[in-house]
C-alpha cells in the first residue's frame, strides 16, 4: 500500500478571504485588474506623488495577483509599503505587509513573513482595524501549521476567531473554521477536523460562497482520502473542481489535481496518477510553491518506485527531502523519508530502507501525527522482516494495525454521515424557503397590481358603467388566481411535511447501515490485516516454521474473537429484519447461565478474576433462548474486560413477584461514572479499552438492549468508579398450565 501524506491543504491561496478583500480594508472599489495595472503604471511612470487612492489600488492589485502570480503579488505589495512609508499612510503599510508576508511564507521565507506580520499587527491594533488584524492572525496560523507548530497555529487562529465572531464577518468565519480544521487534520484528529470543516461549509453554502465551498469540499475530500474511502473522496474533489472551473485560481486547481493524483496512487493506478501530479507540478514550479514542490516530488517518486523505475524514483525523493530539510517543513521531511524507505523496500535494499524509516519515524513521533506514525510503522515492519528481525517486524505490524484502527474510528464515520445529512437537509430547506419567498413576492406583486386597478376603476366607474362590468370580470379572475395560489401554498406545505417524514425514515435506515459498516470496518480489519501480514511473511520465505508456529496462537485468538463477534452480529442483524420471527419458547435459565459461565472460566482465570454462578436449579423462563444466551455472553465478557487480578464476577438469577425472571451480572471491577453509564444504551458508540487494553466495538450493549426488549424484558445498569458494575435484566417467567398447578 503506497504511503499517504498528511499536510496542510494549500487552498488558503485565496488570501484568507480577508486578504482577498484588501479593497474593503482600504475603502476602495474593485475595478478590473488590467485597468488598475494600467492606471498605476501611468502614475508611477509620470513620477506623480503617491496618494492613498493609488496605494489602495496597488495593494488591491497585489491581493488579486496572488492566486495566479505570487511574484507579481510580492512586487506590488512591496511597492505599496514603500509608497505608504513616504507619506506616513499607516493602513497602506499594514495592508502591503500583509501581502508580502503571505507571499514570503508561501515561498518558504518564514522569518521574513513573521517580521511582516508582526509589524502589520502592531499597526492594525493601533488603527483598531479588526478585519486586518484578523487576516494577520489567520496568516500566522497557516504559516505555523506548515511548520508543524500546532500549538502556536491554534493560538493565532483562535484569536482571529474571537475577532470574526465579534464583528460577525461570516465570510471570514467560514475561512477561520476551515483553517482550524486544517490544524486538527494535520495532527490526525479527523473527528475534530470534520467539526470545523462542516461549520465553515454550512456558512459557505448558506451564503453561496463558491470559492470557500470549493476549498472546504477539497478539505473534506482529504479526510475521506485519509480514511481510504477513495470513491467518496474523488466525488468531493470533483465538486471542488466544478466550483473552481473558469476561475484563475491556479493554485487551488493544482492542489485538487494533486489530491486526485494521490488517490490514484493509493489505488495503484500509477500512470493516471502521474498525469495529474505532473500538471500540478508545473503550476508549483511556476509559482515557487515550496510546500507543493516537496509533496509532489515525493508523490511522483512513489509512482516511479512502484513502476520499478528505481533511479528516477530515488532522484525525485532525494529532491523532496533536500527542499523540505532546507525550509524546515517537518511534514514534508517525514513524508519524503518514509517515501525513500518505501522505495528501498521495493528494491529489497533493507539496510537503506531501515535508515530512512527510522528517521521518518522519529519525525512522526515529534509531530504526534497518527497517520505518519502508521506509515512509518508499516515500512519498518517490512524493512525488519527483510533483515530477518521477525519479532520486531511483527510488533511494528501490530502497531500499524492499531494506529490504522484508531484513525478509522467510528466517531469520524458517524460525524461525516451526520454532517452530510445536515448539509443536505439545510440545502433542501434553503431551496424551499427560496421558492416560498418567490411565491410570496409574486403574490405581493399581484396584490399591488390589483390595488392600482381598483383605484382606476373607482374613478372611471363614475363615468362609464361598461367599465364596471370589466372591473367585475377582472375581480373574478383575480379571485381564481388567489385560490390557485392558496392551493399551491397548501401543496408546498404538504410536500414539506412529506419530505420531513421521508427524511426521518431515511435517517433511521442510514443509522443502522452506518452502525454495521463502522463495526465491520473497525473490528474485522485488524485480525484480517494481521493474518495477511503473516501470510506475506510466509510467502517471502522470511520466517521459519517454528517462528510461524509461535505466531499462530495470537492470530488464532484474534480470529476466535472475530468469529464470536460475527456470530453475535449476524444474529442481531437477522433480528432487525422485518421477516425475523422470535423463537419464544420455554428454556432453562440455569442451563444457559451455567454454559456461558463455564465457557468464560479460562478467560477469567487468565486475568486472575473469580467467576461464580449462583443461579438456582430449575429456574425456567419464556423467551428466545438464543437471544438471552447472547445477552449473558456479552455481559460476562464485558465484566471480564473491565476487571483485573483479585476481582470477582457473580451471576445470579431469581424469580420476582412481578412474574419476571431477574438475571444479575455483578463485578468488582473499575466501574464507571454516572455519565458513562447513562450513555451505554444510547446510539452513540463510546467504547473504552479494558484493563489489559482489550478492544471493543461499543455496540455489544446496544445489541443486548435490543434483544432483551424483543423478548418483552428490560435492562439497566448501576455502577460506581473503583467499586464495580451491576447489569440487571428481566424476562418473563415460565407460567405453568392451570392443570399442572392443581396437581402440584
Amino acid at each position: 500500500m503506497p504511503l499517504k501524506r498528511i499536510r496542510p491543504a494549500k487552498l488558503g491561496a485565496t488570501l484568507l478571504f480577508c486578504l482577498a478583500h484588501a479593497s474593503l480594508l482600504a475603502g476602495v472599489a474593485s475595478p478590473r485588474v488590467d485597468s488598475i495595472k494600467s492606471l498605476i503604471s501611468k502614475q508611477l511612470t509620470a513620477q506623480q506623488p503617491a496618494d492613498t487612492v493609488t496605494i489602495n489600488r496597488i495593494n488591491k492589485l497585489a491581493a488579486d495577483y496572488f492566486q495566479s502570480n505570487p511574484d507579481s503579488a510580492f512586487y506590488y505589495g512591496k511597492k505599496g509599503v514603500e509608497l505608504s512609508r513616504k507619506i506616513h499612510y499607516d493602513q497602506g503599510i499594514a495592508i502591503g505587509l500583509l501581502q508580502t508576508g503571505h507571499v514570503n511564507y508561501f515561498k518558504g521565507r518564514s522569518e521574513m513573513a513573521q517580521h511582516d506580520f508582526d509589524e502589520a499587527i502592531t499597526i492594525f491594533k493601533r488603527l483598531k482595524n479588526y478585519k486586518g488584524l484578523s487576516a494577520s492572525y489567520v496568516s500566522l496560523g497557516r504559516m505555523y501549521t506548515l511548520l508543524a507548530d500546532y500549538k502556536q497555529a491554534l493560538f493565532y487562529l483562535n484569536e482571529a476567531l474571537k475577532i470574526n465572531t465579534k464583528i460577525n464577518d461570516e465570510k471570514a468565519l467560514a475561512d477561520n473554521f476551515k483553517n482550524i480544521g486544517v490544524v486538527y487534520y494535520s495532527q490526525g484528529e479527523l473527528s475534530k477536523a470534520l467539526d470545523f470543516y462542516y461549520k465553515g461549509l454550512f456558512i459557505a453554502v448558506k451564503n453561496r460562497y463558491n470559492g470557500p465551498s470549493a476549498e472546504l469540499y477539497n478539505d473534506i475530500g482529504l479526510v475521506l482520502q485519509n480514511m481510504e474511502v477513495y470513491p467518496r473522496a474523488l466525488d468531493y474533489y470533483q465538486k471542488a473542481l466544478t466550483l473552481f472551473k473558469g476561475t484563475k485560481n491556479y493554485q487551488a486547481i493544482a492542489t485538487v489535481n494533486e489530491n486526485i493524483g494521490e488517490v490514484l496512487l493509493a489505488q495503484h493506478e500509477y500512470n493516471k496518477a502521474i498525469v495529474y501530479l505532473t500538471k500540478s507540478l508545473a503550476v508549483a514550479k511556476s509559482q515557487g510553491d515550496i510546500d507543493g514542490l516537496c509533496s509532489l516530488y515525493t508523490d511522483l517518486g512513489l509512482c516511479y518506485a512502484n513502476q520499478h523505475q528505481d533511479t528516477k524514483a530515488i532522484r525525485y525523493l532525494d529532491t523532496a527531502l533536500q527542499i523540505s530539510s532546507k525550509y524546515k517543513y517537518v511534514f514534508n521531511q517525514a513524508y519524503a523519508l518514509i517515501g525513500l524507505s518505501t522505495a528501498y523496500n521495493l528494491q529489497k535494499k533493507y539496510a537503506d530502507a531501515y535508515q530512512h524509516a527510522m528517521a521518518g519515524q522519529a519525525l512522526a513521533i515529534k509531530l504526534g501525527n497518527l497517520q505518519v506514525r502508521a506509515n512509518a510503522a508499516l515500512q519498518l515492519s517490512k524493512t525488519l522482516a527483510g533483515l530477518g528481525r521477525f519479532g520486531e517486524a511483527y510488533a511494528y505490524l501490530n502497531q500499524y494495525n492499531d494506529l490504522k484502527a484508531t484513525l478509522k474510528a467510528n466517531e469520524s464515520i458517524q460525524k461525516l454521515t451526520s454532517f452530510n445529512y445536515e448539509l443536505e437537509f439545510a440545502t433542501k430547506e434553503h431551496q424551499l424557503q427560496e421558492e416560498q419567498r418567490e411565491q410570496n413576492l409574486l403574490y405581493q406583486q399581484k396584490i399591488s397590481g390589483q390595488r392600482s386597478l381598483n383605484i382606476i376603476f373607482g374613478v372611471i366607474i363614475l363615468a362609464m358603467v361598461v367599465i364596471l362590468l370589466s372591473y367585475y370580470r377582472q375581480k373574478r379572475t383575480q379571485q381564481k388566481i388567489n385560490a390557485k395560489l392558496a392551493e399551491k401554498n397548501s401543496e408546498v406545505l404538504q410536500q414539506k411535511v412529506s419530505l420531513d417524514e421521508q427524511t426521518y425514515k431515511l435517517n433511521d435506515l442510514n443509522k443502522l447501515k452506518d452502525r454495521l459498516i463502522s463495526i465491520l470496518a473497525h473490528d474485522l480489519r485488524a485480525p484480517l490485516s494481521t493474518l495477511r501480514g503473516m501470510f506475506d511473511l510466509l510467502q517471502d520465505d522470511t520466517i521459519s516454521h517454528q517462528e510461524m508456529l509461535d505466531m499462530i496462537p495470537s492470530v488464532l485468538k484474534k480470529l476466535e474473537y472475530t468469529s464470536d463477534f460475527l456470530d453475535t452480529l449476524l444474529f442481531w442483524i437477522n433480528s432487525q429484519m422485518e421477516t425475523f420471527v422470535s423463537s419464544v419458547t420455554t428454556f432453562s435459565v440455569t442451563d444457559v447461565v451455567r454454559y456461558e459461565v463455564e465457557s468464560h472460566l479460562d478467560a477469567a482465570m487468565q486475568k486472575g478474576v473469580t467467576l461464580t454462578d449462583y443461579v438456582p436449579q430449575g429456574l425456567i423462563a419464556s423467551a428466545d433462548p438464543n437471544s438471552i444466551r447472547i445477552v449473558i455472553r456479552n455481559l460476562i465478557t464485558n465484566a471480564i474486560k473491565f476487571t483485573g487480578k483479585g476481582d470477582t464476577i457473580e451471576v445470579r438469577a431469581a424469580t420476582g413477584e412481578d412474574g419476571m425472571v431477574t438475571v444479575i451480572v455483578k463485578d468488582t471491577g473499575v466501574g464507571m461514572s454516572p455519565e458513562q453509564a447513562d450513555r451505554l444504551f444510547k446510539s452513540k458508540v463510546d467504547s473504552k479499552t479494558g484493563t489489559n487494553n482489550e478492544l471493543g466495538t461499543g455496540m455489544g450493549l446496544l445489541f443486548c438492549k435490543d434483544l432483551v426488549e424483543k423478548c418483552n424484558g428490560t435492562i439497566r445498569v448501576s455502577s460506581q468508579p473503583g467499586i464495580g458494575t451491576e447489569f440487571l435484566f428481566t424476562i418473563p417467567v415460565h407460567a405453568l398450565p392451570a392443570e399442572s398447578q392443581k396437581v402440584a
